[in-house]
């Protein structure tokens, strides 16, 4: 997979530069040849002799050596590579890279390139969870970037969490997939997310507590597995994501038709927390307050969107995702919503509020299909969104 093909290596100035040493030689080993720029704070960790040699070629470093510049050399290294990858990504790195900074080599580099770039953040732990980062992170993600770890454990300064660079064999897994397209290349995928909200009158509306958050994380799982991702969303919070088509709606209404739009797909993931219900004549003025009288509501039952793609008789994707927030007798009730439903497969999970799930950054997830039960562990919303990525991958392939 990785034979003739140019990997452009950008170091970053961490402890973990030293795995790049190890990454070069296993990249080299699949047939790639790798070209590799350090930073200037990367020299202080591992040398350009040493990566030089390993790689086989020269080692860049330097912005203004007049030999290339003659000929626009930093351009040239940016546009002749397959991949571009960064490893170790670190704080400062990723947050030049989300700023359009450049002023070294390396920020240039990726500034000039209209090649894939692929990531392998690493830096202490509350480097890593600090609000500026994860916005940087979320920036390049929007941007398409893709991301091969952080993992957890010990860290060179004696604190633990997420924060280790990749180990280079996950580096060089993530690279192969990356040139391969994905294991999803050529497939259409169909995401909703978000609640919806549904009018009573011109300033209040009934909806449900999403974030959006999962929905969003799981679109860009598939994206960044090669998918094409259409992604409909009701008025989240999170942030929309990039590289894919996004499609805003506001009722179940028109989510239903945005999905119909969107077909056919190959699957189709209904992460959407939809209103059951809205009101049957939405007041075109606000209602107001008149003698101490209450306002009489008549509801009507919104259309199941779910359930609607999953029994189409013409055009059904080939795979068809629910999912179940629940509160009570979470694996009973979503197994019987499968079956209610008609959907192939159905994401559980508990949204009691002493759980933090319902808008928190994690989730913990029961993947129920027609032959069993997965349990999946307590993880971030982006873990769940990957593992959910594999799983369609592995069901498509």
């Amino acid at each position: 997979m990785l034979a003739g093909k140019r990997i452009l290596l950008i170091i970053g100035g961490g402890i973990a530069a030293y795995k790049c040493l190890d990454l070069i030689r296993r990249l080299r080993e699949r047939g790639a040849a790798v070209t590799p720029v350090l930073t200037r704070a990367a020299q202080e960790f591992v040398t350009p002799l040493s990566v030089a040699a390993l790689a086989g070629e020269k080692a860049y470093t330097d912005l203004f050596d007049l030999t290339d510049e003659a000929e626009m050399g930093h351009i040239q290294l940016s546009r002749v590579a397959d991949l571009v990858v960064v490893a170790p990504a670190t704080a400062d790195l990723l947050a030049k890279m989300a700023g359009g900074h450049a002023d070294d080599l390396a920020s240039t580099l990726l500034m000039a390139t209209d090649t894939p770039v692929l990531a392998a953040p690493a830096m202490n732990v509350r480097m890593y969870d600090h609000a500026a980062t994860q916005r940087n992170l979320a920036t390049l993600k929007g941007d398409g970037v893709g991301f091969v770890g952080p993992n957890d454990g010990d860290m060179a300064c004696g604190e633990f969490g997420p924060g280790r660079m990749a180990e280079p064999l996950e580096i060089v897994d993530a690279v192969g997939l990356a040139l391969a397209g994905g294991p999803l290349a050529g497939k259409r995928v169909l995401v909703t997310s978000g609640p919806t909200h549904e009018p009573i009158d011109p300033v209040r509306y009934i909806a449900n507590r999403s974030s959006g958050a999962q929905g969003t994380a799981i679109a860009e799982a598939l994206r960044d597995f090669g998918a094409e991702v259409v992604f409909v969303t009701g008025p989240a919070d999170a942030a929309r994501p990039g590289g894919m088509e996004v499609v805003e709606v506001e009722s179940a209404t028109e989510m239903l038709a945005a999905v119909e739009a969107a077909l056919p797909v190959h699957a189709a993931v209904f992460a959407a927390a939809v209103a059951d219900w809205r009101v049957t004549s939405a007041a075109t003025s606000k209602i107001k307050k008149v003698g101490g009288k209450l306002p009489v509501l008549e509801f009507a039952e919104n259309p199941d969107i779910l359930a609607t793609v999953s029994r189409m008789k013409t055009g059904r994707p080939d795979l068809v995702v629910g999912f179940a927030a629940e509160t009570d007798d979470v694996i009973e009730n979503a197994s019987a919503k499968r079956l209610r439903k008609g959907c192939d497969w159905i994401v559980a999970n508990d949204v009691r509020p002493e759980t933090g799930i319902m808008g928190g950054d994690e989730n913990a997830v029961h993947l129920i299909m027609e032959d069993g039960v997965e349990d999946w562990p307590r993880m971030g919303k982006a873990e769940v969104a990957k593992r959910l990525a594999e799983r369609i991958a592995e069901a498509l392939a």
